[in-house]
């Protein structure tokens, strides 16, 4: 049942990803970099437009320092005994955001979330948004945080990076008094 659960999820957001990529106005300034596939942090940080905003060194140092305020979840104990030195790091670089849009004109990296839900509950929007929010929050964090640049990333303060959550509900999946 996960793995249906999982590729319906992929579908779905796929097909919303590429719909609004097709959607795109040829002006538009903004670049989804995520189209084929998805990446995770630390790949995303080998392409020279997330260069041009910081080095990965330099993310890296941030980035350690918000991830070890982040408690260690039971499904990620193993890990962390087997190497407690580099897990926060690692587990970093490797956050996988379903999609990522740069605008290199406006100076704007977007952070894209897809979030499905089957709560009977009227407060799902909040659930699912409060749980994508906390999701991305060290990422966003690490960012947002006024690096120390060096010459050639001295305009990373100057960017901004913005998370962007789809959160939908499966239909009927509201009770009867709520639709």
């Amino acid at each position: 049942m996960a793995t249906t659960v999982t590729a319906a999820h992929h579908s779905i957001w796929r097909h919303l990803y590429d719909s609004m990529h097709a959607a795109q106005k040829p002006k538009s300034k903004l670049k989804f970099v995520t189209l084929e596939t998805t990446s995770n942090i630390s790949t995303l940080w080998r392409r020279e437009e997330f260069l041009r905003i910081c080095s990965k060194e330099e993310l890296a140092e941030k980035a350690q320092d918000i991830e070890v305020t982040t408690p260690v979840t039971k499904s990620q104990e193993a890990r962390y005994n087997l190497d407690q030195e580099s897990f926060f790091i690692n587990r970093f670089w490797g956050r996988r955001p379903d999609g990522v849009a740069i605008n290199n004109a406006l100076q704007i990296v977007y952070i894209l979330e897809f979030k499905r839900s089957t709560h009977r509950d009227q407060r799902f929007l909040e659930v699912k948004e409060a749980e994508a929010n906390e999701q991305y929050k060290n990422i966003i964090g690490a960012l947002t945080t006024k690096l120390i640049c060096s010459n050639r990333c001295a305009a990373a303060s100057e960017w901004k990076f913005k998370h962007i959550s789809f959160v939908v509900g499966n239909r009927g999946s509201v009770v009867g008094g709520e639709r």
